[in-house]
This record gives C-alpha cells, sequence and structure tokens, in this order.
C-alpha cells in the first residue's frame, strides 16, 4: 500500500468552499473534544472514550446541528463531520496507548484539513489531471495521476496556501529482477550528506542553504513586528498577516528542497542496490549540541532513513540497521584497530597499520562489513 499526494488547481470559488469545509472539521473536533473533558468531571458516569464519543456524535446530530445558529453546518458534507468525530477517537486511542500526547484543541493557523470518505465503498480514481473527490465534486489537479486506481478515503489539507489531495492505494511495486547482488554501507555526515562504501559521496543540494538564507534574512527584517497577541486581545496588523503567508511560503519551499532531494535520493539508492547497511543515530542527542543543531535539522537524517526503510522493503531488498553503539568511526576498517577520533578530525590515521582513509569513507565501510 503507498499513498499518492497531488496539488489541486482551484479557482477563489473552490478555495473558500475547501476552507468552510477545513472549518467545519475543526469545530466538530473541537466540539467533541470539549465534550469529552467535560464528561469526565461526572465522576458517576463509567464508560470508555468511543462510547463517550458516540453519545456526544449523537447530541451533535440531533441536537447542535438543527439549531437556527448552526444552520451554516448544512452546506457542507455530513463525511466531513463523521470522519472529525473518527478522527478524535483514534487521538484519544493512541493517547490511551502512550504513543502520542493528550489531544489539543484545533487553531485555524495550524490546522487546515479535512477528511471524506465514500460511503458505499471504494471509488475508482481515473488516471489524469482531474479527480472525483466524494461528496465534494471535480477538481483539476497540477500533477496528472498516472494511472487508474481505487480508494475510498482522501484527506484535503492547505499548506502555505496551496491545497492538496492525498489517498491510499491498495496495491505494491513490482520490483525490478537483477541477476548482481549489490551491497552498500551509508555513513551519514554533516560535511557530506552521506558517503557510500564505495567511494561515492551524496552532497546536498546547493539551492538548500541559499533558500535558507532568504529564510533568516525575512524573519531578522520582521523580528520587531507587531504578530498580535489573543491573550491580551492584540489584533495581528494587515502587515503581519502578510508576513505570515510569507514566512509559510518560504519554509514550504524550504522543505520542499529537502523531501525533493531525498526522496530521489533514497528511491535511486533503493533500486540500486539490494542490501544497504546504515548506522542507527540518536538524532536527539545530536541535537543537543548547540554548535550542530541546525546543521542536523536541516539535513533531515531521520527522514532519510524513514524513506529508505519503506523503499526497501517497497522494492523487496533488504536494509540493515548498523548498533547505534557499534563504533564505526574509531575503527580501521583495514585492521580492525580502534582508536580515539574527535570529531575535528576528518582523515582517519591508523595507529596500527599505518592506513590513510577519509573519515566518512572508513566509517561506511565499517558499516558495510557489519554483521
Amino acid at each position: 500500500m503507498f499513498s499518492i499526494k497531488r496539488e489541486l488547481k482551484v479557482n477563489n470559488k473552490e478555495k473558500s468552499y475547501l476552507s468552510g469545509c477545513a472549518g467545519y472539521s475543526r469545530f466538530v473536533y473541537n466540539y467533541g473534544l470539549t465534550m469529552i473533558k467535560e464528561s469526565w468531571s461526572f465522576a458517576h458516569v463509567k464508560a470508555s472514550d468511543s462510547k463517550r464519543l458516540n453519545e456526544i456524535k449523537k447530541i451533535f446530530t440531533n441536537h447542535v446541528k438543527t439549531k437556527p445558529e448552526f444552520s451554516w453546518m448544512n452546506n457542507y458534507s455530513s463525511r466531513i463531520y463523521q470522519n472529525a468525530f473518527m478522527s478524535l477517537n483514534k487521538a484519544f486511542s493512541n493517547w490511551r496507548k502512550g504513543l502520542t500526547s493528550l489531544p489539543k484543541f484545533k487553531k485555524k493557523r495550524h490546522e487546515c484539513s479535512f477528511t471524506v470518505d465514500s460511503s458505499n465503498g471504494k471509488v475508482l480514481v481515473k488516471e489524469g489531471k482531474s479527480i472525483k473527490i466524494p461528496t465534494l465534486g471535480t477538481f483539476r489537479l497540477k500533477e496528472a495521476i498516472p494511472f487508474n486506481c481505487i480508494s475510498q478515503t482522501f484527506t484535503i489539507s492547505q499548506e502555505a496556501g496551496k491545497w492538496y489531495v492525498s489517498f491510499s492505494v491498495d496495491a505494491n511495486i513490482i520490483p525490478e529482477m537483477k541477476h548482481n547482488h549489490q551491497r552498500v554501507g551509508i555513513d551519514l555526515g554533516i560535511k557530506t550528506f552521506a558517503t557510500l562504501s564505495n567511494g561515492e559521496t551524496l552532497i546536498t543540494p546547493p539551492s538548500l542553504k541559499p533558500a535558507k538564507l532568504k529564510l533568516s534574512k525575512v524573519q531578522w527584517r520582521n523580528r520587531h513586528k507587531v504578530l498580535g497577541n489573543r491573550k491580551q486581545g492584540i489584533k495581528a496588523s494587515n502587515n503581519a498577516i502578510k508576513y505570515y503567508s510569507k514566512l509559510r511560503r518560504k519554509h514550504k519551499y524550504l522543505a520542499n528542497i529537502r523531501e525533493d532531494f531525498l526522496q530521489k535520493t533514497t528511491t535511486n539508492l533503493a533500486k540500486t542496490y539490494q542490501e544497504i547497511k546504515i548506522e542507527d543515530l540518536n538524532i536527539s542527542g545530536m541535537i543537543a549540541n548547540h554548535k550542530l543543531a541546525e546543521a542536523i535539522s536541516n539535513l533531515g537524517f531521520y527522514r532519510f532513513r524513514e524513506l529508505l526503510s519503506y523503499k526497501q522493503e517497497w522494492y523487496g531488498f533488504l536494509l540493515t540497521i548498523v548498533d547505534r553503539w557499534y563504533p564505526s568511526s574509531k575503527t580501521c576498517s583495514f585492521c580492525g584497530h580502534i582508536q580515539n577520533m574527535p570529531l575535528k578530525e576528518r582523515i582517519f590515521n591508523c595507529g596500527s597499520c599505518g592506513q590513510i582513509i577519509d573519515r566518512d569513507l572508513n566509517a561506511a565501510l565499517k558499516c558495510d562489513s557489519f554483521s
């Protein structure tokens, strides 16, 4: 199973309608969250979160929606509020399992998305530059869907002023059959994004640094701007609203550069090598170093491993995670001698066999030999 995400090509009328749908979903989610928290104060009521939400949903359907002040809800699909309650139920279930924190109220600034589905089962999504979303209608796409597929649930979201639709497809990629078995070890770094055990290096895209610089300049120039404060009753000015919009576009542009690089790189690696070995890096510990935190965050090491993990499985190949405490950077790849290697030393000069090799290449070779 995999997902397809495409940008919608919408006009102002469609934008307003989708914004209303997202607002409806956000209202229902916050309403359900408020009601279930209030129900906890009644000690004599003993019921699970799902049962409480089912009763809240009945109250919302039979009473809240029928009130004149909420007549605007009739302009939107009922599948929106149905999925909003399901999303809230899933959030509480994950919280009870200890997977996430307690669900929080959604805000218009951050949460502008909603989900709809087909109540009659899976529907056909035709190839081409248009898509028919259940209960919403037909929308144009900026990038065509490559093939006919079937799906049931569709999530529409807004990112930096642009609208996207995503849906899952029940299918698997058939990997290309290769006669030779290729294996490689990968060492991730800051100076060079990745070094392969065959000597190949992967560098970060050159456009990433100037994009980050432009973002920093925009933030610095607006460091004294009053951006509003709801608690103090200060409304954001029109220039502040424009600044927020510009800032979102800058962040989205930066994220797109990074994601494009990671997607293309991991796809190429997964298609080329049948066995990949990569270190289990302690990303949270590395970010704790304030001198390296920004560089590590910009590179997206965790996202790189995440993409590589599912793509290797997707193509039917093997990904081996090297133990976090395996001293790949301190061990000579030729004789196995272990020595201290401060981060500032970029050349590994073995004190036993005298071998001189690039630090990252030596670590990649040791990852490749890990068993």
